[in-house]
């Protein structure tokens, strides 16, 4: 057995240990020590954006986008969001031991099926550092204990929060193994997650492509994950001009380097000289790069899309666009091209709406809305430990409910089976 291997396995055996104690805390326990992380982490305010600057000097040297950088950056106004989404996570309900349905047998059996913990999550990721402090929240929140192994580029950033999660399990009593943080960048730690599963119940990738791809082709232990979010905005016929020209640069410009953020245009062709040359106008007058197909290279300030910029995840000011000759046309693009996160239709055709949202099995489907509302905090789970594309056990924003999963709790008297 390698060191590395020894350390991984050490740090499991912590971790299952810890998850049997979680299973039994109250759910007052449980806030507590989520309302201590958030009072300790805005405490240590200074020190996390000091640490966060160590980062940002780092990934500037290594030549990372700007759009990476946004993602890496911690000022105290996103300190600040850190600390509101541990306590939107303390707020809610707690999900163990709630009742999902109940019922009687003829036999006398009483059977409820009721939310269990699933033990010990692997959480693997790379330029976030929030993802610490949501990946942390919504495990414990949801009884597990929980192993984080995040990229180099945040690693002091990651630090720096991780103490204050553990900082709040120990004032509420509960153990700091609950939230292990893998101290090494090496990515052999990577691969020792990956195949441990007699200590790590659920592997949930959150990066790019390579690493989620990795993790899922590797992955001896059950994995959540995304691949990418290609997402999609169709702009119907009948859409609202006002509603459309707003959801679409929403759409592409707030923040270009998450996972919700629009990558394809699509206009349906009876609007190209109208409202769609007006969005594409406000779009390139925002500084976006508009990789055009056929139908709108005739516009001002665009470049003429390549094949292979369908289907792209750009996660930069780019965005590709394309005409479609009506609603059919629109979803077989996204069919192709997508990838099953979130896409979206701005119209005021109420069939047209539903027929999108029959015909496309993305995870998030939106209507007359910005796919940056694609995130566990804006669904009202306080914050998100990804957004699971797959269809097993949980799919769309993964927060605590979807950490969960569930037994069977009988209830006989004296009951016997012929």
């Amino acid at each position: 057995m390698t060191e590395m291997s020894r350390t991984m396995q050490e740090m499991g055996a912590r971790a299952r240990a810890a998850a049997s104690v979680l299973a039994q805390a109250t759910p007052e326990t449980k806030a507590q020590a989520l309302e201590a992380a958030a009072s300790a982490l805005w405490e240590a305010r200074a020190d996390v954006i000091a640490a966060n600057a160590r980062d940002m000097e780092a990934g500037r040297a290594k030549g990372l986008s700007a759009a990476m950088l946004d993602r890496l950056l911690l000022d105290e106004g996103r300190v600040q969001g850190i600390c509101d989404s541990l306590r939107a996570v303390a707020a809610q309900p707690d999900p163990v031991g709630q009742v999902i349905t109940e019922w009687d047998r003829p036999s006398g059996l009483h059977i409820q099926r009721v939310r269990t913990p699933l033990g010990v999550v692997g959480v693997i990721y790379e330029s976030r550092p929030n993802v610490t402090a949501d990946a942390g929240a919504l495990c414990l929140k949801a009884g597990n204990a929980v192993i984080l192994r995040g990229g180099s580029e945040s690693r002091h950033s990651s630090g720096a929060i991780h103490a204050a999660l553990v900082a709040g399990l120990r004032k509420a009593g509960l153990p700091g193994d609950a939230i292990q943080l893998v101290a090494t960048t090496d990515r052999a730690a990577v691969a020792e997650m990956l195949r441990m599963v007699e200590h790590i119940d659920v592997i949930v990738p959150r990066g790019g492509k390579g690493l989620v791809g990795l993790v899922q082709r590797e992955a001896r232990v059950p994995v959540f994950a995304h691949l990418e979010g290609i997402c999609h905005v169709y702009v119907d016929a009948q859409a609202d001009p006002d509603k459309a020209r707003r959801v679409v640069l929403n759409a592409k410009t707030r923040r270009t380097g998450i996972c919700g953020a629009a990558e394809c245009l699509l206009i349906h062709e009876d609007i190209i000289d109208g409202l769609g040359a007006q969005i594409i106008a406000d779009l390139v007058a925002a500084g976006v790069e508009m990789r055009v197909g056929e139908g709108l290279q005739h516009l001002p300030g665009v470049v003429a899309a390549k094949p292979a910029d369908f289907g792209c995840e750009f996660l930069d000011r780019i965005m590709a666009a394309a005409v479609v000759r009506d609603l059919d046309s629109a979803i077989a693009h996204i069919r192709m091209f997508g990838s099953q996160h979130t896409d979206a239709i701005v119209t005021e055709d109420d069939a047209a709406a539903s027929r999108f949202f029959a015909g496309l099995d993305s995870a998030i489907l939106m209507r007359n809305a910005s796919t940056q509302f694609a995130d566990g905090g804006e669904f009202g789970l306080g914050a998100e430990i990804g957004i699971a594309t797959g269809k097993m056990h949980a799919r769309g924003p993964v927060g605590a409910e979807q950490l969960t999963s569930f037994k069977y709790l009988v209830t006989g008297d004296g009951a016997v089976r012929g």
